[in-house]
């Protein structure tokens, strides 16, 4: 039986978000993944993360599969009392507007809880509730202020990560706090309010280098200038200029190495004996295999390494990832309709959700939603007749 056939862990679970960008549709996307009905309120002229270029293409078709649509005016009088009565049939509202809006509007954890109160509502901000709290954060803004940045680049050269890292993660520590709190409702029988906030996310991520500086005194170098703790653990640069990530982090796989490779005379040296030794030596040692493995072709040193189980990794980009053998083996890309833009309607293909349950993997049950695609019938279903909804339409209130 398919994943899609079977009843998923969050069914019968109603999601109602106002979100945009990608903190709050991430939380969104994971809890409709799992099987949740996640409804996505948009503004009448839609959110405006559909029609972003560039580096933001991606973002609405990547995180908002599996919802619905409902465009609603909330500054008009019956587009908010829409919203009021969809979110009094929610077990869960998820937003990532700035501090505020959400209040402004009468759609605030302090409103919503009063109206609902088993109602789990999660908040997406920049900062926790303290001196921050004020502030507009973005991913980047936290990747540089939360020792991210610093971390990813060269010295000297602060560098953000190469994906919306702190977003993304966001918005899955906000759906795993409305598991959690969905959990404990169905014992205490109320709901309560879940925050997640893209600082405090990003110190999590560099919580690791915090550590060892808390527990050696020694301030963790930039990943670029680190010392390695292991000697063969570095990108060659090989064959007609291609690059492939190469290691061995044991003894027993640096004689494989060398087993494999015909470095006879660097398995006997009694310099390299360690990995201790061979670090110490790093510099030599890392030199003298950029010459010996010049020559060798990336796909030649992959299917070595692999035949003996040895760490490697041909350097690969996004758009190469299509191709991967392993994900369209393993079903890690799915068929998605594209809502938008002058490819609206064509097919693309996302990536999963990287987990399986039950040995299959969570799929595409809805096609990002186009604006307002499901207005008519929510709002039919919230008890508005049919002449009702096309009022509200010819006054702008919904689309």
């Amino acid at each position: 039986m398919s994943t899609e056939a079977k009843r998923l862990p969050l069914a019968g679970i109603r999601v109602v978000e106002f979100t945009h960008m990608v903190m709050g549709p991430t939380c969104g996307m994971v809890l409709a993944d799992l099987g949740a009905e996640v409804i996505k309120v948009e503004p009448i002229d839609g959110d405006r993360t559909r029609h972003l270029l560039g580096a933001g293409a991606g973002f609405f078709p990547m995180f908002n599969r599996n919802k619905k649509s409902i465009a609603l005016d909330l500054r008009h009088p019956q587009g908010l009392e829409a919203a009021l009565r969809l979110c009094a049939t929610a077990d869960v509202v998820a937003q990532n507007f700035r501090p505020g809006t959400m209040d402004k509007y009468g759609l605030g954890y302090a409103a919503l809880g009063k109206l609902n109160p088993r109602l789990v509502y999660v908040n997406h901000t920049g900062f926790l509730p303290g001196p921050y709290e004020h502030r507009t954060a973005l991913d980047e803004v936290v990747q540089m202020m939360g020792g991210l940045a610093y971390m990813t680049g060269r010295p000297g050269d602060p560098l953000r990560a190469g994906s919306s890292v702190n977003d993304i993660m966001g918005g899955m520590f906000g759906a795993i706090g409305a598991i959690a709190a969905l959990m404990q409702r169905a014992e205490t029988g109320r709901g309560q309010e879940v925050q997640s906030a893209l600082f405090e996310n990003n110190v999590f991520l560099v919580g690791q280098h915090m550590l060892q500086y808390a527990i050696t005194g020694q301030a963790a170098a930039p990943m670029p200038e680190r010392i390695s703790a292991w000697a063969l653990y570095d990108v060659f640069t090989v064959k007609d200029g291609e690059q492939i990530f190469l290691a061995a982090v044991s003894d027993a796989q640096w004689k494989t190495f060398c087993d494999a490779l015909g470095f006879d005379d660097l398995k006997a040296d009694a310099t390299l004996q360690t990995n201790n030794d061979r670090v110490r030596l790093r510099p030599t040692l890392l030199a003298a295999l950029r010459t010996r493995l010049a020559d060798r072709s990336a796909a030649e040193l992959s299917a070595i390494f692999e035949a003996r189980g040895l760490p490697f990794a041909p350097i690969t980009r996004p758009e190469d990832l299509y191709a991967d053998p392993h994900l369209q083996a393993t079903g890690g890309l799915a068929d998605i309709r594209l809502p938008d833009g002058e490819r609206a309607g064509e097919m693309a293909q996302t990536t999963l959700f990287p987990i399986t349950l039950g040995g299959e993997r969570l799929g595409v049950r809805l096609h990002p939603p186009t604006l307002g695609e499901h207005t008519r019938a929510l709002l039919a279903e919230l008890g508005y007749a049919h002449e009702q909804v096309e009022a509200l339409h010819a006054e702008a209130a919904v689309a």
